[in-house]
Parts: C-alpha cells; structure tokens; sequence
C-alpha cells in the first residue's frame, strides 16, 4: 500500500504542500509566498496564476525533498483560503482579472444598499449568512459588472467562476468543482438543500452558467496530471472547516480555533444547521461521501496575525514578526491602550463594515512595546468576543479550547487567551491542523484510514495554557477593551 497522503494548503499568503503519514506526522513540507496587491484602500488581490505556480512549485519541491515520488501518495487533498473569488475562460484557463481576497472590501457600497433593502440579515436563512463583502457573491457581482465584456461571456457559458479550490482542481484535473464548505461561503448555495438555489442567483445577478458543480468533501473527484500525476484528488475542504477536521472536532460542541491572518473559530454542532441570534455565521463543516453533511457555527475575525505583519511592514516596529513577542514582553503590561484591528471593517460578531482600526488609550507614556502588546491583546479580545457569542447561541459552555494556526507559537498570546477566557487553552502536536484535515478528507475517500475513530487516536495534546488572572482584572480588561471598540464604529 502506498505510504502517505498528500494536501495542498492554498492560503492567504502563502502556498504550501505537505505529505503526511498515517500516524499524522509530517514527512515533507515546502512554502512559497505570494505577492498582496493593494491597488486602493480596502482593496486586496492575488494574482491567481502565481497562485497556481507556486502551487506546482511547491509540491515538485516538497517531493523531491523527502525523496518521494507522486506513486507514494494514496491520495491528496486540498485546502484553501475561502470566499477569495476569481473568474476565468473556461477554453484558456486565462482569469478575466485578479482574484479578490475575502479581505477586499470593495463592495462594501452593494452591501449598504443590499442591506436597505432587506435588511442584512435578509439571506440568512437559506446562506447561514450576514450580509456583509467578505462572501463571494457581491465580489462575483462586481467582476460581472464591471469587467469589460465579462457579464455576457458570463451568461454565454464561457467564464467559469470559482474559490482557490476550484481554479487548482481546474488545473490539476481539468474538472470545475467546488465542494460543500467552500460552496457554503459564496452566499450562493442553500445550506439545508446544498444546491446553488435559483432565488439567491437571481438576488445576486449570478447567472448558473459560471458556477462550478458541488461535491462532497471527502470523495475521489478524478486523477491528477502534472507533478502529482496519477494521483487521486480526494478531499477538499475551506481552509477553516479542513482545521476543524485535523483538531478531530466531530462531535457537537468540540471547537477548535486557528490563529493565521485572521481567526477563525469553529464549533461542530451536528447534522443541523444552528441559526445564530449573536453575530455568528452558520456554515457546512464537512460531507463525507455519501453521509450526511454536518454543521458548524463560525467566529470569522478578520485582522489577528496580519496586525502583526503591519506592525512588521508598514510601522517597522518589529524586523520579523516572531519578534512581536519580546516587544510585547518589554512592558509590564498594555499601559491602557488598546488596538482594534477593523482594517476590513469588523466580522463577528459585530458585521460593522464602518469599523476602521483605531489605537485607543494613547499617552506620551506609551512606547512601541505597550503598541505591540495591544496587538497581541487585541486578538485574544475578540475571540473572547466570539467565544461568548458561540456559548450563547449553543448554550454549551465552553471547557476547553483547542488553537492552531502560526500564531500558537506566541506562548504570551495563548496564555492571555487562556486568562480572557478563563478556560484551559490546548495545542495539539502536530499544529499544521489545516493540511493535515484535508488529507484526512482524502485519505478516508480512499480507505487510508478506515474512519474517523482513526482519526481521533491521531490527536494529541502538546502544550496547555490554564487560566491564572482574576475575575476582577478579567473583568476591567473586558470592559476596556469595548470602549475601545464603541470608538471604532461609524467612521467609514
């Protein structure tokens, strides 16, 4: 039997390829970053065709690393950034423009008027979400509309729209698939149904002709040609819902978050979709084969690690972003000044696209250290935020909450997570959670593992963080930090 698994791990600012063996350790890895693009304010792009050779790249590089050949894998699987939306000729494969990023919020006048005309919470029921720019469908509204020529090559059949899923499958086997996550994230399919629904086109102006084909999560899709030729392309799953599945999150109310360029917390809630009354996003977590779809409820943050890249790349405080750390240990403590990140605007659980990020709090005493300690701060509040939004919505109190993501390795940060929640904050041993649920979703699509029992038994805690703050410093904290936020509406 072949030895490993492979996944692709398409993400907001980097490509990667990691091939894993059954036990879920790492056996090779490589990474290429790509170029942001930021032609205004509040827009932010990829060029898809780096994306896709760097992704090449990446898994040429990663196997000839470890010596392996493509007959080594029994499967591969694909992760990836979700809502980020491209549109491309399905003849050529050529895109029609760059991709926009889930950041970009250029559509944000749409959402307004979308909005005044039903209100934002007018496709919940059927999307499972707020309106609001980060989704796909008014960033495919806006390619339609505004790229010369596009609408009608749309409606003539010749565009092909998709997620970074759907342009890699694209090349790697000439397919146009999206499976259910990331089909969950355009706005566009009806998350009960998990069918792209007519009524949402419509609203939308999205003619069916673009739209890919929905699969399940975790099913052989067809071969893959180039450097994994012959492989079979197995699992794919947006980058949030694939971490879920690497932390073993299977049952109702086990959760998981991951600390990257935002965060993202997930808890499973089961084969029902849960609505949410507190700000929080009802999603697909994954299908398996032909078994019934399960659910998720979802804490989208937009700005977390990337605060820490913009101390790094626009303010120079820090030379790389590992040294936020000993910056942020140069203080005692935040000195009173807080940092609310809302360069997007702000996600869950608040939806305030007029939200600007704004440093509160500021004296002639604060220096670059209490700065870089607000923004570490800053991430944990708002999981907090999203943490007590989930609990309410569930009615599950949270015990424990396991983390991934690059910014785990931050132990300040996860300990001042852990002291804000007041619960044990828990890192597994293998933190490449992301790749490694996609290739869970490959490797049981072809009886690499026999289910998910196996991939329970691959779990295993690595480092804990118990709380150790007391409930009046928790408390005058919180409420600190709400006042910082009070002052970052309105201002767009």
């Amino acid at each position: 039997m072949t030895r490993f698994v492979g996944a692709i791990d398409q993400g907001t600012t980097s490509s990667r390829f990691i091939v894993f063996d059954r036990g879920g350790n790492t056996i090779a890895v490589a990474q290429k970053e790509h170029r942001q693009i930021y032609p205004q304010p509040g827009w932010v792009e990829h060029d898809p065709i780096e994306i896709r050779d760097n992704t090449m790249a990446v898994i040429d590089q990663a196997l000839r690393s470890a010596g392996l050949q493509p007959s080594d894998l029994a499967a591969v699987g694909i992760t990836n950034q979700r809502e980020t939306t491209l549109l491309w000729d399905r003849a050529t494969g050529q895109p029609v423009y760059n991709a926009l990023v889930w950041q970009d919020t250029r559509v944000d006048p749409m959402v307004a008027a979308y909005a005044r005309e039903g209100g934002q919470d007018r496709f919940r029921a059927q999307t499972g979400l707020p309106l609001a720019s980060y989704f796909s469908a008014l960033k495919l509204r806006w390619l339609l509309d505004t790229v010369p020529g596009v609408r009608a090559r749309g409606e003539a059949g010749d565009l092909a729209f998709g997620t970074m899923d759907s342009w890699l499958l694209r090349h790697l086997t000439g397919q146009h698939i999206t499976d259910v996550t990331n089909a969950s994230r355009t706005q566009l399919m009806d998350i009960s149904t998990l069918q792209w629904d007519d009524g949402l086109l419509a609203a939308f102006g999205v003619p069916r002709a673009v739209l890919p084909r929905i699969v399940p999560s975790s099913c052989v899709y067809g071969e893959a040609r180039g450097p994994l030729a012959g492989v079979p392309v197995a699992g794919i799953l947006g980058d949030q819902q694939a971490a879920l599945m690497g932390q073993a999150c299977f049952r109702p109310g086990e959760a998981k978050n991951t600390y990257g360029t935002g965060c993202f917390l997930l808890m499973h809630t089961g084969t029902a979709p849960m609505p949410s009354a507190h700000g929080l996003i009802t999603t697909v977590a994954a299908q398996l084969g032909d078994q019934p779809a399960t659910y998720a409820l979802e804490g989208s943050i937009a700005i977390t690690g990337a605060l820490v890249q913009w101390l790094r790349d626009n303010l120079g405080l820090i030379k790389n972003s590992a040294d936020v750390e000993a910056l942020a240990l140069s203080v005692p403590d935040n000195g009173d000044v807080y940092f609310v990140p809302a360069f997007s605007g702000l996600y869950a659980p608040y939806w305030r696209a007029d939200a600007r990020g704004t440093i509160a709090g500021l004296t002639r005493f604060a220096s670059g250290g209490h700065i870089a300690r607000a923004a570490l701060e800053a991430t944990a509040y708002q999981v907090m935020d999203v943490v007590r939004a989930m609990e309410q919505d569930s009615g599950i109190p949270m015990a424990s909450l396991r983390v991934d993501g690059g910014m785990v390795v931050n132990r300040t940060l996860m300990q001042f997570q852990a002291d804000m929640l007041n619960v044990a904050v828990v890192r597994p041993s293998c933190v490449e959670t992301t790749a490694l649920g996609a290739a869970y979703a490959a490797g049981l699509a072809v009886g690499y593992w026999a289910g998910l029992d196996d991939l329970r038994a691959n779990w295993a805690e690595a480092e804990r963080w118990s709380p150790a703050m007391d409930a009046g410093r928790r408390d005058a904290l919180s409420a600190s930090w709400h006042k910082a936020v009070d002052r970052s509406m309105g201002w767009s």
